[in-house]
């Protein structure tokens, strides 16, 4: 089995402690503030795909006291980020170009934020990553793609 890249051995060497889940969590937002508006959680990270958790409370609330469909956003970005760190070859680097989603439910409870991509795709071009947001029930409250664009890394 190949050796993780940075990202990735970060991650699981931090499963190995208490609260090593909250600690990756939190350097994240370190290295990307605007996350932490949303007191994310990283609840799982395994190649192609990573789960984000927002818990519902005043900090994400819309006027109707449903979690802001932004605040959902940024954490389907955060999902996407860390997925593409952690997965991405190394011969490869990655920039977003767009967002595109679609609400498709009230947002009434905590949500779970999912990126994924097949591991065939990290190729240079553009690549689509899938983004859903769920509820507590299962329910899809928001879908769509992050696009991202691939290029080689320049020689050093």
């Amino acid at each position: 089995m190949a050796k993780p890249n940075k990202t990735m051995g970060i991650y699981k060497k931090l499963l190995n402690w208490p609260f090593g889940k909250q600690i990756f969590s939190k350097l994240i937002c370190r290295m990307a503030p605007y996350f932490g508006t949303v007191k994310p959680f990283v609840s799982d990270l395994k190649e192609h795909e990573c789960t984000v958790l927002i818990k519902k409370g005043h900090r994400v609330h819309n006027h109707i006291k449903t979690v802001h469909v932004i605040a959902i956003c940024n954490g389907l970005e955060m999902a996407m980020g860390v997925m593409a760190e952690a997965s991405i070859p190394k011969h490869l680097r990655w920039i977003p170009k767009g967002m595109s989603v679609n609400y498709t439910a009230k947002a009434g409870s905590d949500i779970k934020c999912v990126a994924k991509v097949d591991a065939e795709a990290w190729k240079p071009g553009d690549m689509p990553v899938e983004v859903k947001a769920y509820d507590t029930n299962g329910v899809v409250v928001v879908e769509g793609h992050i696009n991202l664009w691939i290029s080689e890394k320049p020689q050093k």
